[in-house]
């Protein structure tokens, strides 16, 4: 099994809208949250930062931590591939360092990438978001859950 990874992913939500990086694999169209691995030796709200201007080409302002969810491979959907997979994901509030941005093109983007969206609030029901449960949580006003365990 490979190793435990920490990964630190940004949660911009602006004007009712969330944004997120469009992937295109073998199902079709999903969404998931900008971020990625921590480097040895870097702080998690420095990686979300870094991670944010390789995938989105923008600067973030990051806020609080809002949950953390771990993702063991063999549990999920795609366990056939994913199961020697066990990810520690921190979420973080953060914000456009630009909030008037319109282009978004990052210098290092993630495989299968094909785009950065801005997807409306009450959209997110019915796109494929990873992991869905963040989605649901944005919508659902004081929610304090912190530890949301392991998830897709």
């Amino acid at each position: 099994m490979k190793p435990i990874r920490n990964s630190a992913k940004a949660v911009i939500v602006q004007d009712g809208r969330l944004l997120v990086i469009r992937l295109e694999d073998q199902y079709g169209t999903a969404y998931v949250f900008p971020g990625g691995g921590q480097e040895k030796g870097e702080e998690l709200k420095d990686a979300v930062a870094r991670e944010c201007l390789e995938e989105i080409g923008q600067a973030v302002n990051v806020g609080e931590l809002l949950h953390i969810r771990e993702y063991i491979g063999k549990n999920h959907e795609f366990a056939e591939w994913d199961a020697d997979i066990h990810q520690v994901e921190f979420y973080f509030a953060c914000s456009l360092f630009d909030p008037e941005a319109t282009v978004f093109e990052g210098s290092n983007p993630d495989d299968h990438q094909v785009a950065v969206e801005w997807i409306a609030l009450e959209d997110l029901s019915n796109i494929r978001l990873y992991p869905k449960t963040i989605g649901e949580l944005l919508l659902k006003s004081g929610s304090s859950s912190i530890y949301l365990g392991d998830l897709n």
